[in-house]
């Protein structure tokens, strides 16, 4: 059995772990920030103390069969609810917290290490971890924006005639349209069209154009 001391020491390492990526989340301020990152590591390093060694003194009895393991492993699929509920959709579509949802899965693994006495493999997880979460994120962000696409979301009063801002917006040749849509909603039409691969000079051609029109209520960008 563990020591009171190593025990306070695993518990104590895997709520510094969590907390640095908790901490990572929460300068973005997601609901799944310090507390609750530092939370889920320290139950996973107790679940895993409480799977190695709190079975010692009835293993090994006679018609006793038992698998302690197996307590932990329910950890990887349990974290799942937690995760699930960091997971937000919009109305558009997007979808947001994914990465959230991952660091919580992998903050539970690290707790998983840091109870089963694997300090290093935890330390080396959580300094990975924090790569990816915060120094990656520049370079993701820098890569995607070649890449992304822009959904245009254009309001106007359901009485005007669209078809001259439709054909000007659909027969661009410098710009290409993946999907279109078109709402009605209270005396509006609601257009939103999705462009691929938007150049900054494309963007600004079309929000003077857009600002130019009278018959437009509102516009935006919807990312």
């Amino acid at each position: 059995m563990l020591s009171w001391s190593e025990i306070l020491i695993r518990l104590a390492l895997a709520s510094l772990f969590g907390a640095l990526i908790g901490l990572e989340r929460e300068r973005k301020n997601w609901t799944a920030g310090l507390r609750t990152h530092m939370m889920v590591c320290v139950g996973s390093c107790l679940i895993m103390i409480v799977s190695a060694y709190a079975f010692f003194d009835i293993l090994g009895s006679k018609n006793v069969v038992l698998d302690p393991s197996r307590i932990a492993a329910q950890v990887v699929s349990g974290i799942g609810f937690i995760g699930a509920g960091t997971i937000l959709f919009s109305k558009q579509g997007t979808v947001h917290g994914l990465t959230t949802a991952a660091g919580l899965w992998t903050v539970a693994a690290i707790g998983l290490a840091t109870g089963g006495g694997m300090y290093f493999a935890a330390s080396a997880t959580t300094v990975i971890a924090l790569i990816i979460l915060w120094a990656l994120h520049p370079l993701e962000y820098n890569y995607s924006k070649k890449f992304r696409r822009r959904t245009l979301r254009i309001t106007t009063d359901s009485n005007v005639a669209n078809i001259e801002l439709l054909k000007n917006l659909l027969s661009k040749d410098e710009v290409k349209v993946e999907t279109f849509s078109l709402e009605k909603n209270d005396g509006e039409l609601i257009f939103q069209v999705k462009f691929e691969n938007l150049g900054q000079s494309e963007i600004d051609a079309l929000m003077n154009e857009l600002k130019n029109n009278t018959s437009i209520k509102e516009f935006s960008w919807i990312k």
